[in-house]
């Protein structure tokens, strides 16, 4: 599909020479540091997808290309185009607004923007694409469009017959690339403007005690007007809510953001400036709250009459700061490796080698094993490996024989067998890990077997966490399965990412401080729900967010219990929030619908299902009225 959409846009690109701008100039040249394309270094130009949100005229008949003020008086052309060409828009205006609350980890992104149909006669009209890349885990939240007398807005519909909670595949499956939201545009004259004001929201990243947002904002040269007939304004509006009483350290800017305002935790900041281009980097903003300890909050906001629940939302999350005496549990380590047909090529040595570096960073007195399953089961070794030089060389070499994709997937059989491996761990905390790009047919059996067991094994069983490949494995089984297991889930639809993402899960998950996290609220609350069905460990690398909902009041003070690497017990003091200015319904509404969709095909209930197209409409419309749509 990737390939389909460049050559597109490539064969648009072309139809575009035929144009002639006002005043008989040619289309505006790529300033310095730029090539054909638009991109700002070289290895960029390999692709045409959009790397910041993008307009595209869907031509079908060539002839129909043509400045809408200047006749060009090119040759006619025959023929129609099957598939259709996309020829990129010229943006005459552009806002970005960006607000991060890191109490629940996510970026809600507001674009506005306005392209115009500069490359279609003004007696003919096509059809419009518009087209946005998102950040890590983005999710629509909504699109308004406005062309003429034309209002167009996007809703959710409950369609009968079409359950939220099926797997959608791709006709060949494998590996996707990073997502897109698009929204076609019907019947658009040549010469009219496009407003288009699109949101969603994304993940805050989190990297060695730093919160940051990335967006893609790299417009190429040829969505550029010419300066002499348009001004261009681009402004950027940053909004950062800390959620603690935390000093607030700005570690890092893509685009020179002024501070305008603090208020509490709140910081503001603004770029507003007239431009010869539009930006060609994306927009970065990096902050780290300082805290010498583990330390958190918990923000709580009421529910209204719009709202699908009556019951209160929380967020409570837990920070791991920065005390370097805070020591990591000792681990015992059993890594499960998918190595079916399906694994074959870049999978499988992209898992290899994430695989090899998570080994070599095993430190001395944790525990390993490695198991890699298809239609037959293979081990490194028949018991729990201490980690030395040795066994950690002889573990990577023994990879490099048997990480072969071949056969099919059975994923109980290497279950059972690392449970039993990790049945005496010497104190350690026991950790699954596995990783897998296929999906089986007894997935609701091995979640509800892996949920006895690890109920009989008491408060410090096995930790299971869980990485998919592609869009063949059944991810709402993966996420449930690292539910159930106090674990960690991610996923990877692209070659490229694959080893770097298991890495960053591999250390989230395995940098346990504080396990068997527990918070007391039975005496102030009638009713307490997790969103999860358990509360995972605190990791040294991330921060833990845990959401759901409650009925009843709150004190000002709540505490989290757990236990430290020592089995010492610790208390951690969460101040309660009651907050207005950060929309938890809809920043948490793709957690809680992801993990709804993932309980409603665990249990094959109905109302789960039911609920979670509840939650898709009810965001959309409180988002349309907030807009005042």
């Amino acid at each position: 599909m990737e390939e389909d959409f460049e050559r597109a846009v490539e064969d648009g690109l072309r139809l575009s020479k035929r144009l002639v701008l006002p005043g008989g100039a040619a289309p505006p040249r790529p300033h310095a540091g730029m090539d054909r394309y638009g991109a700002p270094d070289a290895a960029a130009a390999s692709s045409l997808l959009p790397v910041a949100p993008m307009a595209y005229a869907v031509v079908t008949d060539p002839a129909a290309v043509d400045s809408p003020d200047v006749p060009s008086y090119q040759p006619h052309v025959y023929g129609r185009l099957s598939p259709p060409a996309l020829i990129p828009l010229q943006m005459r205006e552009v806002e970005l607004r960006v607000d991060c609350a890191a109490g629940c980890a996510t970026a809600e992104v507001t674009l506005v923007a306005r392209w115009w149909l500069h490359c279609l006669t003004r007696s003919r009209d096509c059809d419009c694409r518009l087209v946005v890349p998102m950040g890590e885990e983005g999710s629509i939240l909504g699109a308004e469009v406005t062309v003429g007398k034309k209002s167009y807005n996007t809703h959710v519909v409950d369609v009968d017959g079409n359950s939220p909670v099926k797997i959608v595949k791709t006709e060949s499956g494998g590996i996707l690339k990073s997502q897109f939201f698009q929204l076609t545009i019907p019947q658009v004259v040549g010469g009219e403007d496009i407003f288009a004001t699109i949101r969603w929201s994304q993940k805050l990243l989190y990297d060695n005690g730093q919160f940051s947002v990335d967006i893609p904002f790299r417009f190429p040269h040829y969505v550029n007007p010419l300066p002499k007939l348009f001004t261009k304004k681009e402004k950027i509006q940053l909004t950062v809510n800390s959620g603690v009483s935390k000093e607030v350290l700005l570690q890092g800017t893509s685009h020179p953001l002024k501070e305008k305002t603090r208020q509490g935790e709140k910081l503001f900041f603004l770029h507003e400036a007239v431009v010869e281009n539009w930006s060609i980097k994306d927009f970065t903003f990096s902050y780290s709250v300082y805290s010498g300890d583990v330390s958190g909050g918990v923000l709580v906001q009421r529910s209204t009459l719009r709202d699908y629940d009556d019951r209160d939302i929380f967020s409570i999350f837990l920070l791991p700061g920065n005390n370097q005496k805070r020591k990591i549990f000792r681990k015992a380590v059993v890594f499960i490796v998918d190595t079916s047909g399906s694994m074959q090529g870049k999978p499988i040595e992209n898992v290899k080698n994430a695989i090899s570096t998570a080994v070599s960073e095993l430190e001395e007195g944790d525990y390993f094993n490695i198991v890699t399953f298809n239609d037959e089961l293979h081990s490194f070794s028949s018991c729990l490996e201490k980690v030395n030089g040795k066994t950690t060389e002889n573990a990577i070499n023994w990879m490099n024989l048997n990480f072969v994709a071949q056969g099919g997937t059975d994923i109980m059989h290497p279950l059972t067998e690392a449970l039993a491996l990790l049945s005496n761990s010497d104190g350690a905390l026991p950790q699954i890990f596995l990783v897998t790009d296929g999906s089986v047919e007894d997935e609701r059996n091995i979640c509800r077997t892996v949920k006895t067991q690890l109920t009989n094994k008491g408060s410090i069983s096995p930790r299971i966490s869980t990485f998919g490949l592609g869009s063949y494995c059944n991810h709402y089984f993966l996420r449930m399965l690292a539910s159930i297991g106090k674990g960690h889930y991610d996923a990877a639809f692209d070659t490229g990412s694959i080893e770097g993402r298991i890495l960053q899960w591999f250390q989230k998950a395995s940098s346990t401080i504080v396990a068997d996290i527990s918070i007391d609220v039975t005496k102030h609350t009638q009713e307490f729900e997790v969103d999860c069905e358990y509360i995972p460990d605190i990791s040294a690398k991330y921060p833990l967010f845990v959401s759901g909902r409650f009925r009843g009041e709150l004190p000002e003070t709540l505490y989290a219990e757990g236990y430290l690497s020592d089995m010492s017990k610790i208390s951690i003091e969460l101040k309660v929030q009651h907050i207005k200015d950060i929309p938890l319904d809809k920043v948490l509404a793709k957690q809680q619908m992801d993990l709804l969709t993932a309980k409603a095909w665990l249990s094959e209930n109905k109302q789960l299902e039911q609920m979670v197209t509840t939650v898709r409409v009810a965001v959309c419309i409180a988002q349309m009225q907030r807009q005042g749509v």
